[in-house]
């Protein structure tokens, strides 16, 4: 049996084997609902091709259009096999994408000719960890011109990687190239930054930054040939006065040299940051480029820090990096460029800080206490990180977070199992001792217990079911009194349970319970290290917005407080905005006691994009109330005791007979609390520019507005 597999990280070859000559035969492309004549068996192969990653798969990408063949359909455990119509072969190559599973006979695509299989490839992953990137492969098969073949995509495993990926297969004349080739441009470093166009949509390709032979960095970028939609830049701040060599791979026919990047003191764009159209106001965004969690919320000497799973690179998901912002007030912030980069291990997904005030790391240096990061390798995601599993490690600063240091002997815990990740560390003071909460698999978590952040022993397990990865751990006084408290352990989506911690175990006496009923919300973290004297439980999540056009992507919800309070049902986390929004409060109108009667609009006046408003009415004898935020309705039903917002419900009982609502709005989100928080709803929406009008009506009768408060809002962005 003759293999020949040609691995290649990306469309490299997009326009050779795109480009659909008269003389290319598409076998299959995978675009259409269905799989047409193609033969299925079995589940693995679903009922049609996969419109990219399916549910709790990692993020796919190297595939062309919009479909093609994925087997995790249901996960790893399904199998089945995919089998084409047969065809004659006409021409000297096969080429296809291809990405999964790399089990020899078990996630495999064969070519049968006379019904016995005389090609095979494979996925490149065997070991935890890995990427779903789809690569170039080619068969020759010019030995069986004018014969009838027929190709099997096979999915017969069901443990780790137990899937295959394929994409645009093709008869063809043109061989693939053997060996990505590189241009190089070597230059002293003098200014502060590495200006690069990106063109969303265009092919990736590597770009590596060396300094004496050594990667520094090393990631993929959308690179522009052309006119750029936006710049992305590279801090060089770290190789100041150095020689430097820039390499980038050329993946696409005639891409032979790096197009225009640019060495200034200014990032290019920047003369337009925070002032472009759809930039959040007051919900935190990175300057440039993709974010997602929100991770090592940590207080230390006046600075609250939020690090945030970033892509400095692009728009969408990918390079994993840790970005850092810090802030005085929880509104204004500063981004001070990314603190932690890819390496051998993998890139960095998400994880939590700590201040080590005790100097149990013995990180600690002169006055200073260490801030230490706590973090995720996620090996395989990298091409410098192929082949290596998920592991968790550490990285430390001594001058309040400006410049990071990996622990030499890293990762500190090792792989246990699949995706393992994102630790959630905290100080138990009972013990004197460090716990981590870390994401197993499935709806699985456990706890470790450590004296010194490097060496971690396994306590027990956690179990939420419906929830996943991104663990949050932490002890909360019921009504604010510090004598009676209860332990809270939730996921990524936020589904809570309420319990109790004795050091070793974690016994969950209620839940799970959701926390948000938003359509924005996930993988939040709480602030560690919040002072005595505060006591506040302080909780950022990431904002899944989308900004098209923009040269960044994604934003963190607003800051809010959790307390814990006696409800009818029971104990129940509630979240509410912190009292730092008042910093932006600006012009302000009130009313007090004032009819609210069907077809009046008391905001008739108002208008702008950006507001704080505070609302209690009694509903007396309306049917319903709400509001219009620039034309996205907010809407209570009297009767059925009913919030409904952008197709989020949520039933908000009145509190002695009075519905007490707070919004949050800004340019492309509102954050809507209910009854002081007991409802709890962030939500996207994109108001047409020109539409800055607000209303507050009634309907089916008069309700009285016991207070109403407006606030317009300043931008908290310096300019």
């Amino acid at each position: 049996m003759k293999k020949t597999l040609i691995p290649v990280s990306a469309l490299w070859i997009l326009a050779a084997l795109t480009a659909r000559a008269t003389d290319d035969m598409v076998i299959a492309d995978f675009e259409g609902t269905t799989y047409g004549d193609w033969t299925v068996a079995g589940e693995a192969f679903g009922p049609g091709p996969a419109q990219g990653t399916l549910p709790n798969q990692m993020s796919v990408d190297g595939f062309l259009g919009k479909g093609l063949v994925n087997s995790y359909f249901h996960g790893d455990r399904t199998t089945g096999t995919l089998t084409s119509p047969e065809f004659v072969i006409k021409r000297k190559f096969i080429s296809f994408l291809i990405g999964g599973g790399g089990w020899p006979g078990q996630t495999c695509m064969n070519l049968l000719v006379d019904g016995r299989s005389a090609r095979t490839a494979t996925g490149p992953n065997t070991q935890p960890g890995g990427s779903e990137h789809l690569d170039w492969s080619q068969w020759d098969v010019s030995e069986f011109a004018g014969q009838k073949a027929v190709i099997q995509i096979v999915d017969d495993a069901t443990g780790g990687w137990g899937h295959i990926n394929v994409d645009q297969i093709v008869q063809t004349d043109r061989k693939l190239p053997a060996a990505i080739s590189n241009a190089t441009r070597e230059l002293k470093v003098e200014q502060r930054y590495l200006n690069l166009p990106v063109k969303n949509g265009a092919p990736k390709r590597w770009l590596s930054l060396l300094v004496n032979g050594r990667t520094e960095r090393d990631f993929e970028i959308e690179l522009a040939e052309g006119e750029p939609d936006w710049w992305a830049f590279l801090d060089l701040a770290p190789f100041k006065g150095k020689t430097v060599v820039l390499q980038g791979d050329t993946r696409r026919a005639g891409a032979t040299a790096l197009p225009a990047i640019e060495q200034a003191d200014a990032i290019k764009g920047a003369e337009n940051l925070y002032r472009e159209p759809l930039r959040p106001q007051f919900h935190f965004s990175p300057r440039r480029g993709w974010n997602n969690d929100p991770n090592g919320l940590v207080f230390y000497k006046g600075e609250y820090h939020l690090f945030f799973q970033h892509n400095p690179y692009g728009w969408n998901w990918g390079n994993m990096h840790w970005g850092h912002a810090v802030s005085p007030d929880l509104v204004h912030w500063e981004e001070l460029g990314d603190a932690i980069h890819p390496d051998g291990l993998g890139t960095i997904f998400s994880g939590s800080a700590v201040v080590d005030t005790a100097n149990t790391a013995g990180f600690a240096r002169g006055r200073e206490r260490a801030i230490v990061c706590i973090y995720t390798a996620a090996g395989g995601t990298s091409r410098q990180s192929q082949g290596v599993p998920f592991s968790q490690c550490i990285a430390y600063s001594t001058d309040r977070g400006r410049t990071w240091t990996k622990y030499a002997k890293n990762p500190v815990l090792s792989h246990i199992i699949g995706g393992n990740r994102d630790p959630k560390v905290i100080w138990y003071a009972p013990e004197s001792k460090w716990v981590m909460a870390l994401f197993l698999d499935g709806n699985t978590y456990a706890l470790f217990d450590s004296p010194d952040l490097k060496s971690w022993r396994r306590l027990s397990d956690v179990v939420i079911p419906g929830a996943g990865e991104c663990p949050e751990f932490f002890e909360i006084p019921v009504h604010g009194q510090k004598a009676e408290t209860r332990w809270v352990f939730y996921g990524g989506n936020a589904l809570y349970l309420i319990g109790r911690f004795d050091g070793q175990t974690f016994k969950p006496e209620s839940g799970p319970l959701p926390l948000n009923l938003g359509n924005c919300f996930y993988a939040s973290q709480t602030f560690n290290n919040i002072p005595a004297a505060d006591g506040r439980r302080i909780l950022i999540p990431w904002g899944q917005v989308s900004m098209p056009g923009m040269p960044f992507n994604q934003m963190m919800g607003f800051p809010v407080e959790l307390t814990l309070r006696a409800t009818d049902e029971g104990l129940r986390l509630c979240a509410y905005p912190v009292r730092e929004i008042e910093k932006l409060w600006a012009r302000k109108q009130a009313w007090k006691n004032a009819a609210l009667k069907p077809g009046e609009n008391p905001l008739a006046q108002a208008r702008g994009d950006l507001f704080d408003i505070e609302l209690e009415l009694v509903p007396g004898a309306a049917a319903e109330v709400g509001f219009h935020i620039r034309g996205l309705p907010v809407v209570y039903d009297v009767r059925k005791q009913e919030l409904a917002c952008g197709g989020r419900r949520s039933t908000l009982k009145l509190a002695d007979g009075r519905l007490r609502l707070r919004l949050l709005v800004d340019r492309m989100s509102v954050d809507i609390f209910g009854n002081d928080g007991h409802c709890y709803m962030p939500l996207q929406f994109q108001p047409a520019p020109d539409h800055r009008a607000l209303d507050l009506y009634a309907k089916g009768g008069e309700a009285r507005i016991t207070a109403l408060q407006i606030h317009e809002l300043n931008s908290a962005w310096k300019r």
